[in-house]
């Protein structure tokens, strides 16, 4: 009866035992933990400063509904579809729009008419002094204005469009709140200018494109439509199709008079002031963390290895 009594308080003496070995332990190597500690917080804060800064530029934009003298009657939903148009287009432009947004062909496009080649694939900093690029001369030599990097095939001096895209979307970040449908579009950047001129664009460019897609597709239409009523002589089919003309002409007026096509602004980009990233204080703080962890279990490791091999 004794010896179980006794056996959870000796059980308790060994733990005490054990977490005193330990501090021993830690408390020994103290100056270990403490200089690797340090020099983790060291290499953090060099590592941090030699980071170049990034800026974010965001704009806020609305889906532009469509206006309730589009909207069609019932009996003709049927032919509607046909000409293209369809109830709750307003949304499913919108959606279009988005995935049109970040698509590769789109980006592909922005990139090409916008020369971002450079400032996607080269930059490495930003001259507050003189709204400069700083430019890697590994990758991009300024005097002699040539790509100079070296890269196995089929990759080039030059990057393609598509080793750009995937630069340029990594920045990019296209959202929407699905609760009031209101879209946000941001990009970083070393520059804040450029980021800020790059948002302006991108809004700039997806409305013409959903734009120019509806204008084709309303001519189309149109085309279709007159084609239809050459061929009957029912009353009331023509009467329907002149009606679908008369929508598909709307769709033609809107998309020529109204700019902010799909995407209207209601907070635009600006350029910005403090940086996005990166966290260097958050940085050196981790550093600090994970140096003291890693020389803490280094100490407690080789105390117990000693205490093995005796």
């Amino acid at each position: 009866m004794s010896e179980n009594i006794n056996a959870p308080q000796t059980a308790a003496a060994d733990d005490e035992i054990d977490l005193r070995e330990l501090f021993s332990a830690i408390w020994q190597g103290k100056w270990i933990i403490i200089a690797t500690t340090f020099l983790f917080a060291v290499a953090a804060v060099f590592y941090a400063i030699r980071l170049p800064n990034i800026y974010q530029s965001e704009a806020l934009l609305a889906p532009v509904t469509e206006d309730s003298s589009m909207r069609m009657p019932g009996q003709l939903g049927g032919l509607a579809a046909l000409a293209g148009f369809r109830p709750g287009m307003g949304n499913e432009k919108t959606n279009l729009a988005l995935e049109v947004l970040k698509s590769r062909d789109f980006i592909g496009r922005f990139i090409d008419k916008y020369d971002l080649y450079l400032p996607v694939m080269a930059a490495k900093g930003w001259n507050p002094t003189d709204n400069s690029l700083k430019i890697n001369p590994k990758v991009y030599d300024v005097e002699t204005e040539q790509w100079v990097r070296k890269v196995k095939p089929p990759f080039k001096p030059k990057p393609s469009v598509q080793e750009t895209y995937t630069r340029f979307i990594k920045t990019m970040s296209v959202s929407q709140d699905k609760s009031n449908g209101m879209v946000k579009i941001s990009v970083q950047h070393y520059s804040p200018f450029l980021a800020k001129q790059w948002v302006d664009s991108l809004v700039t460019e997806i409305n013409e494109d959903i734009r120019q897609r509806d204008l084709n597709q309303a001519q189309r239409s149109i085309t279709y439509l007159n084609e239809q009523i050459a061929q009957t002589n029912i009353a009331d089919a023509r009467a329907m199709l002149f009606s679908l003309i008369e929508e598909q002409t709307k769709t033609l007026m809107l998309a020529n008079v109204r700019s902010e096509y799909v995407l209207k602004v209601v907070d635009p980009a600006v350029v910005a002031e403090k940086k996005a990233k990166p966290a260097r204080a958050l940085m050196v703080a981790l550093s600090i963390i994970i140096g003291g962890m890693f020389s803490v279990i280094f100490v407690i490791g080789r105390h117990f290895n000693r205490k093995v091999s005796r």
